[in-house]
């Protein structure tokens, strides 16, 4: 583990808990001038004492931790490029803000935010998109709502994993059969009848739809069992788990009521995958085959995508499995699932990066894909990929196809069985990637769609280069 200089951080737990540092370092078990050293950043945190802070004030260790500086780090090189300064922010500068200020950083990162979000939605209602109505507010963007608050969270919501696995012991519900045990546990406990109904007969083609009149569930009769698990399980949440969804909703202060009906059911969701593939279960059979997603999804009756979501989810303090980065991707490259357990961020202007092997899946199909990349930063990941189709049944039913990304850093690859026949300790043996050509700073990239944001272009009239866009040694 790197050294931890965290002082800042240390000292603002300490105010808001309202302690002296001769307090805090009697809590702590350590002495008062030790605690001065750590708030001064002349020693680092060590794993045992942010384990006694954990053991004391219930805060996340994550919050004193590498991969969630690496995550601001990312966020504010993305938010900074855009400044319009025409000065170049050095990435030690950056650095130093994630570090020693993060209360800050995080509020550069939402003013940023907010500020595109605003911009994008003057272009709409410039394009008539928007209708133009004197006095209204422009409306929030409520998927992007519930997109951070799921990455705020490291993908895992606790509550729900134990609520999850509370009410598979209790019903004694079995690993791949858990369709039989919900429709019973629906019918005798909720006095909801389950009925699969040929999809012509779903409402708008809906694969699931639950009749509150006549307390009959429908799920289509094209799910798989384990897809039909996670329906029924999805509206077993909305009834049993009703007052914790709504607590967890209301502590995520989305701004409006699409936005926390988004929220109810990316939470119903969770509840749903847990339910299926319940934590410690899962986690355990993970570890035994090597996070193999096929054997997984064999053992747990789901399906690929599913199993990937699920893997990104494993965060429990105490119990953790791979740190994953999961995504889903169309072949526009539009990310319509995102979530991360880890410090890896794509950005969300200039898209991803085309050298990134999720693309490649759609010329693989029903092949696993492996690469090792790496980050401008120098950090290193293992990606598994795989193209993944949904579909109705019947001729001419439409489908929908996606690439589904999976990716880890390197020090965990050596747990993944997709790491087998990597050269992981070869440097060399990485593909150069990047978040997103507009904030990328790969000077000769063959692959670059557009020049980096706050550099000068490099215009010779004598020279034809094969990388596109080369800059200046000179910021913008």
């Amino acid at each position: 583990m790197a050294k931890a200089f965290m002082g800042v951080r240390l000292q603002r737990l300490r105010e808001e808990r309202g302690l002296t540092q001769t307090a805090l370092a009697r809590i702590l078990e350590i002495s008062p001038s030790y605690l001065n050293q750590l708030e001064r950043n002349q020693r680092p945190l060590t794993v045992p004492l942010l384990l006694r802070i954990n053991a004391s004030f219930g805060v996340d260790v994550q919050l004193f931790s590498e991969d969630e500086e690496a995550r601001m780090v990312a966020d504010l090189r993305e938010a900074l490029s855009e400044a319009g300064t025409g000065e170049a922010i050095a990435i030690a500068e950056i650095k130093a803000l994630a570090t020693n200020m993060p209360a800050v950083g995080r509020a550069l990162v939402a003013l940023h935010r907010r500020g595109r979000g605003l911009a994008e939605r003057l272009d709409a209602l410039a394009a008539g998109v928007i209708p133009a109505e004197p006095g209204s507010a422009l409306p929030p963007m409520p998927y992007e709502e519930v997109r951070d608050f799921f990455y705020r969270h490291h993908n895992h919501i606790a509550a729900l994993d134990e609520a999850a696995e509370r009410l598979f012991a209790e019903a004694g519900l079995e690993i791949g059969a858990v369709d039989r045990g919900l429709e019973r546990l629906l019918a005798d406990r909720h006095g909801i009848r389950t009925l699969v109904t040929d999809d012509a007969g779903m409402p708008g083609g809906a694969l699931r739809h639950f009749d509150a009149a006549d307390r009959i569930l429908r799920v289509a009769r094209s799910l798989d069992p384990g897809r039909r698990a996670f329906q029924m399980a999805t509206q077993l949440a909305f009834h049993r788990e009703a007052e914790l969804l709504h607590r967890l909703v209301e502590e995520g202060r989305f701004s409006g009521p699409q936005a926390r009906a988004l929220a109810r059911i990316g939470l119903a969701n969770y509840y749903a995958g847990a339910v299926v593939m319940p934590y410690e279960a899962f986690l355990e059979a993970a570890e035994a085959v090597a996070y193999d997603i096929d054997l997984l999804g064999q053992r747990f009756g789901t399906g690929f995508e599913t199993v990937c979501h699920r893997l990104s989810t494993l965060q429990r303090p105490g119990a953790p499995g791979v740190p994953f980065f999961f995504v889903r991707v169309d072949r526009a490259g539009n990310m319509s699932k995102r979530q991360s357990a880890t410090s890896f961020h794509f950005s969300r202007v200039g898209g991803s990066c085309p050298l990134w092997n999720v693309y490649e899946a759609f010329s693989a199909p029903g092949r696993v894909l492996t690469q090792l990349a790496r980050m401008p930063d120098g950090r290193a990941y293992l990606w598994i990929a795989r193209k993944v189709v949904h579909g109705r049944s019947g001729f001419g039913a439409p489908s929908k196809s996606f690439a589904i990304g999976l990716g880890c850093d390197i020090r965990h690859a050596g747990r993944l069985v997709y790491s087998r026949g990597l050269a992981l300790g070869d440097p060399d043996a990485a593909t150069p990637i990047g978040a997103g050509c507009k904030v990328c700073e790969r000077p000769a990239c063959p692959q670059r769609a557009f020049p980096p944001v706050g550099r000068t272009l490099a215009v010779d009239e004598s020279l034809s280069r094969f990388e596109p866009y080369p800059v200046s040694a000179t910021p913008a």
